[in-house]
């Protein structure tokens, strides 16, 4: 199973994301974003075109990521939760929750990167 997009939003806003591959997943994780915020469940998984989406909503925070396989969801799931783990540990977050900057986009893409590289790694 592999992790091909995943991606951190407050609200509809994406504060930072990243694909492993080609393709457009903005689309649809524009419609999962604003289905999760409708549901405000902690956690949902969501099939669309050939892609699953599954998603971790904390705090008004939603973490997502798609995979190829609608088997999976512990993976997933471990995914979401060590990407939340991190994102509530960083001291910018305080500061700029509502707001963040490019230095935090761009500190959340390699987290997201860091995490997606190891899982892909296992999977290998």
């Amino acid at each position: 199973m592999t992790i091909t997009y995943s991606c951190i939003a407050n609200g509809r806003a994406v504060l930072a994301e990243l694909s492993l591959t080609g393709g457009s997943y903005q689309e649809a994780a524009a419609t999962v974003l604003r289905l999760v915020l409708l549901r405000a469940e902690s956690k949902t998984i969501m099939q669309m075109g050939s892609f699953v989406y599954h998603t971790l909503f904390i705090d008004g925070i939603t973490y997502l990521c798609a995979t190829d396989n609608a088997l999976d969801t512990i993976t997933p799931s471990a995914f979401l939760k060590n990407v939340s783990d991190t994102f509530l540990r960083n001291p910018l977050m305080s500061q700029e929750h509502f707001s963040p900057s490019n230095a935090v986009a761009a500190d959340f893409q390699q987290v997201l990167g860091k995490y997606m590289v190891c899982n892909l790694q296992l999977y290998s």
